[in-house]
C-alpha cells in the first residue's frame, strides 16, 4: 500500500503540473495565433497598397 501511495505522489504531481501548464499555455497559443493572423493581414494589405504582388 505504501508503494502505491509513493507511486501516486511521484507521478501525480508532474501530471497535475503538466495539465496546469497546458491549460495556461493553450490560451496563450490561441492568442498568439490570432496575432499572427492579424499580422499577416496587415502585411498583405501593406503590400497591396504599395503595388506588390502577393502570393500565398
Amino acid at each position: 500500500m505504501d508503494e502505491l501511495v509513493k507511486l501516486i505522489s511521484n507521478i501525480g504531481f508532474p501530471i497535475a503540473v503538466s495539465v496546469y501548464l497546458l491549460t495556461v499555455f493553450g490560451g496563450k497559443l490561441d492568442q498568439m495565433q490570432a496575432s499572427l493572423d492579424r499580422l499577416a493581414d496587415v502585411i498583405e494589405t501593406a503590400l497591396r497598397i504599395n503595388g506588390s504582388a502577393v502570393t500565398p
